[in-house]
């Protein structure tokens, strides 16, 4: 019984040690499944936060891209803008140059209107003196074509001249010329009237000593011998140290 008890021992024991390893080994493989199951995760978890930072990477470089592409078209915006400001500015500098030259010529013209009609100064026969414009170019016109040798033009136009300009300092010098054509055109009675005449106007001018000599030529050719002598002489005593008193004493020579 003894013996029949020892087996049963042994056999529990046994069983007993049996049950113990199986315990074990369950434990082991228990815990090699939590590891595996926790190394699974953390690879899971790795992988997902991969994926994630993957996935924030692209997000983040199209969102890029688009920036780029969203400044790249601010670039090119900004160039079209500022071809356009370019093109404006160019096109204001041309209508800016060209209202400059409009006012410059506005400016001209103004100035040359009013010119027509300031007083100008003129030296004629050594006397300067203040005179209009137009009287100014009317006597000048009426002297070139004197010296153009139209006399019966020229006498015309200074007629005229005279009548116009009735005041003017122009007018002694005028009344020298016009005696002058009319001469030419021997119309000695009208030219003696008008040598006269610029005499008792101005007797101090420098062209009166040579309008007396010149009434002496009319009274010449008039064939008033005598009446010459008479202004010669009066010449020759009124102006004693002119060019005009040597010829006078010259031509007194000859008719005596």
């Amino acid at each position: 019984m003894h013996a029949k008890y020892l087996r049963s021992s042994l056999v529990f024991s046994a069983c007993l040690l049996a049950a113990t390893g199986l315990r074990a080994g369950l434990f082991e493989d228990d815990e090699a499944r939590k590891a595996i199951l926790e190394l699974r995760q953390r690879v899971e978890t790795v992988r997902s936060d991969a994926e994630q930072s993957r996935r924030a990477a692209t997000d983040e470089n199209a969102g890029l891209g688009k920036s780029l592409l969203d400044l790249q078209r601010q670039i090119e915006l900004m160039r079209a803008e500022m071809s356009t400001l370019r093109g404006l500015n160019e096109q204001m500098s041309r209508e800016l140059g060209d209202l400059q030259r409009r006012q410059k010529d506005l400016a001209q013209t103004v100035n040359e209107r009013l010119s027509r009609f300031e007083p100008v100064k003129v030296n004629v026969d050594g006397v300067e003196f203040q005179a209009d414009p137009a009287e100014k170019r009317e006597f000048e016109s009426a002297l070139s074509v004197f010296r153009k040798g139209d006399f019966a033009s020229a006498q015309s136009l200074f007629v005229a001249f005279i009548g116009r300009y009735a005041g003017s300092q122009y007018v002694t010098p005028a009344l020298f010329w016009l005696g002058n054509a009319q001469y030419a055109t021997r119309d000695y009675k009208e030219a003696i009237i008008n040598f006269r005449a610029l005499i008792a106007r101005n007797p101090e001018h420098v062209r009166a000593p040579e309008s007396v000599l010149s009434v002496a030529n009319c009274q010449l050719e008039l064939k008033d011998p005598k009446g010459a002598r008479k202004t010669l002489t009066d010449l020759i005593k009124a102006y004693p140290e002119t060019e005009a008193a040597v010829a006078a004493k010259e031509r007194l020579l000859v008719l005596k």
